[in-house]
């Protein structure tokens, strides 16, 4: 039986290899071997930069030792120093700077890296009084001064790839079990069609490895890398072209446009014009809705931009033909926000059956997990029925007793809060497919776009409505400016002063965890570049906090996810009322709240947010007729990372800039998912970020494939890897952004 990258790499290289390499890397098979490439190259016969090495980082160095001294100790439980009870201290450089090799009770390096032996050491860079070091490195010498010498010449130009590695697993030890591996493999099946690697110039699958791991020439590295990162942009378009190619089979209900229906009459009732950018998608969505296949769509669009509207027009479509549209939102606060809006904006046409309802209406029923009973059963009796027309809630949705008549549309709100399995619960309660649009205020770049939502049309509102005021962002910097809280605190008090009201955002509800207690409001927070950090400030400290103190007198009001559902509809009706002047809340009011009156929001401690989230809360102002004010607090220090994202979002109001730049300065993983799904992305070598063009290529390629063969039955090993990839808990990625 022959050795494939399915095949098992203790049955290859020994179970004690392989257990090792598995502790380290997770890697379990062949193919986990080859898909741990080089990160990079390093010539022989030359010295590696010591000047670069980091602290805590696991490195590779060659170098060339320039002295080695042993330091007796006397071993703490007693004895005598000397013997074994030595401190081995080898430094060696590479013409650019030193390094100093420790080793403890290890007498016999001092034989075996005397003055002017080149070799190459493995180990975790650490700091002695302040010389950079490695303790207790693996070695691998050359040999003797005047081999060192010879060897050199003779590996010079010949080229070592060095591999992300471990305490455990050197590089060179990756290095050698690799060897094995590639001279032990029989021919592997290329995922990629012989007919799409000879359009772009790429080489075969096994010819890839081979050049990726143990390169004649820089060019056959080149060459390898750019063939396996087409790879895994291709397998990934591949898996949605399938995607989109099954949803576009199943049939759904055609929900053509009926003149002088509820759409018709709502829009010519709306106090506004609809702005060009909202009448073109609302036109796709139109013509989409009015096919047999079912629409999926995704609308993306800046905080303020009209989604909203043109979801309403679109369930409003569906609702006159007959069919019923459901709202899926992430939280009862956003959910309960869009209820009482559709509500107020279709005025008697959602008031189906009750008294001063217009001739033809419908009704809006909110559902989410803590109604109370008759509240709940009204709504769920209604959804059956199929009276309500319009049905808006959270996640209790998607629960088996939630029946609906005709569900034709559904819309999810936030779809970064979602995945497909969810989707797919509500989509299920529909006899034949419902159709799909999908809304998030998050703008994505196109790169991001094509890889994470290429299962979905697209469409971008990137106008914002008029009479939209411009929103002032200002860094609050607590450790070099700390009399620029107290003004903080003063400029709340000035807008409430002119009559407006204002929000103050925490990370935290309570005295919980950090990260448990930010997260049940959805907040996914940044880690602490310093871990002496402060604690996270909490809505329930900073409330108090500052009804006693810099803004006693003001009515101020707390709100969070733990609250009971009426008290927290209670809490955001009163704040719409111009009841509460200041509310002091989580992440909750990040999306959908719309209170025109609030002109002002302090963010604490606003590094530990992420670009996007901070453009998005900051959007919950300036909605009226009044400009927006927007201050960041943060104790992150001038100069760190922190502070650069604070700097960038007061720099711009534009979300899509935002959103590219959030992209560049995340790590991959985070981009397709990895943080929220707990796996690692299967992305070695694409990057969303620059690799656009790669991305575009494989898009084009993957939909010809698809359509010629929409089960792939011609392309076998293609269709292993997208069986794999949809199976895998690792096509997280493809469900969120």
């Amino acid at each position: 039986m022959g050795v494939g990258p399915r095949t098992r790499l203790a049955n290859v290289v020994g179970a004690r290899t392989a257990d090792a390499f598995e502790r380290s890397f997770d890697v379990t098979t062949v193919g986990d071997l080859l898909r741990h490439y080089p990160r990079r190259l390093a010539e022989r016969g030359s010295l590696t930069d010591l000047a670069a090495l980091r602290v805590d980082e696991h490195v590779t160095v060659l170098a060339r030792v320039v002295h080695v001294k042993e330091y007796p100790f006397r071993p703490k439980g007693g004895g005598r120093p000397g013997g074994k009870n030595v401190r081995t201290e080898v430094v060696v450089t590479d013409g650019t700077g030193e390094l100093v090799l420790t080793f403890f009770r290890q007498p016999w390096i001092a034989q075996r890296l005397r003055p002017g032996t080149l070799g190459m050491f493995a180990g975790k860079v650490g700091e002695f009084r302040g010389r950079k070091q490695l303790l207790h490195p693996e070695i691998r010498p050359t040999g003797s001064e005047e081999e060192a010498r010879d060897e050199a010449e003779e590996y010079a130009g010949t080229i070592v790839p060095i591999y992300p590695a471990t305490q455990a697993v050197s590089s060179w030890t990756i290095e050698k079990t690799v060897a094995i591996v590639l001279d032990a493999l029989d021919e592997v099946d290329d995922p990629v069609p012989e007919p799409v690697r000879r359009r772009r110039g790429l080489v075969d699958l096994r010819t890839a490895y081979e050049d990726v791991h143990r390169p004649r020439e820089l060019e056959d590295y080149q060459r390898a890398r750019e063939r396996l990162k087409y790879e895994e942009a291709f397998v990934l378009q591949t898996t949605l072209a399938v995607r989109r190619h099954a949803l576009s089979s199943a049939p759904a209900t055609r929900r053509p446009h009926v003149a002088d229906g509820l759409r018709d009459r709502f829009e010519a009732q709306l106090p506004f014009a609809l702005t060009a950018g909202q009448q073109e998608v609302a036109a796709q969505i139109e013509a989409d809705l009015d096919r047999d296949q079912p629409m999926q769509r995704l609308l993306q669009g800046e905080v303020g931009s009209g989604k909203t509207v043109v979801a309403l027009l679109a369930m409003l479509q569906v609702v006159d033909t007959g069919g019923q549209a459901v709202l899926l939102a992430p939280t009862e606060v956003l959910a309960q926000q869009h209820h009482r809006s559709m509500v107020e904006m279709l005025g008697p046409m959602a008031q189906a059956g009750m008294l001063g309802s217009a001739d033809a209406a419908t009704r809006v029923r909110l559902l989410t997990g803590s109604m109370g009973q008759k509240a709940r059963r009204e709504a769920l009796l209604d959804a059956a029925s199929g009276e309500a027309g319009i049905l808006v809630g959270t996640h209790a949705l998607l629960e088996d007793k939630v029946q609906l008549a005709e569900l034709g549309l559904v819309v999810v709100d936030e779809q970064h809060r979602f995945g497909v399995e969810q989707r797919a619960a509500l989509t299920a309660k529909g006899v034949d497919a419902p159709h799909l649009l999908v809304m998030t205020a998050t703008p994505i770049p196109r790169t991001v776009a094509m890889t994470v939502f290429g299962d979905l049309d697209t469409s971008t509102l990137t106008e914002l409505p008029r009479g939209r005021q411009p929103i002032q962002t200002t860094v609050v910097p607590v450790a070099e400016r700390p009399a620029w809280v107290d003004r903080t605190w003063e400029r709340l008090r000035e807008e409430v002063a002119d009559g407006r009201q204002a929000y103050v955002v925490c990370p935290r509800i309570g005295d919980g965890g950090d990260r448990a207690d930010a997260s049940e409001d959805g907040a996914e927070l940044e880690p602490a570049e310093d871990e002496s950090a402060r604690p996270l400030t909490s809505v329930l400290a900073l409330h108090e906090l500052l009804r006693d103190g810099p803004l006693a007198g003001l009515r101020t009001a707390a709100l969070h996810g733990r609250m009971a559902a009426e008290d927290k509809e209670a809490v955001m009706r009163a704040f719409a009322a111009g009841e509460i002047d200041v509310l002091v809340a989580t992440t909750v009011i990040e999306v959908g709240v719309d209170v025109p009156n609030a002109t002002a929001m302090v963010i604490m401690d606003a590094d530990r947010f992420g670009v996007s989230q901070l453009h998005q809360l900051r959007g919950r102002v300036g909605r009226g007729a009044h400009a927006g004010l927007c201050l960041l607090v943060t104790g992150a220090p001038a100069g760190s990372a922190a502070r650069e994202r604070l700097d960038a979002v007061a720099a711009t109001s534009d979300g899509f800039a935002l959103s590219r730049l959030d992209v560049e300065m995340r790590r991959e993983g985070d981009v397709l998912g990895a943080r929220q799904s707990g796996v690692r992305s299967s992305l070695r070598l694409l990057s969303v970020v620059r690799d656009e063009q790669v991305i575009s290529d494989a898009r084009e390629d993957a939909a010809e494939v698809v359509a010629d063969d929409p089960s792939l039955a011609a392309h076998a090993a293609l269709a292993a890897v997208v069986r794999e990839l949809e199976d895998s808990t690792q096509a997280d990625y493809l469900e969120k952004t």
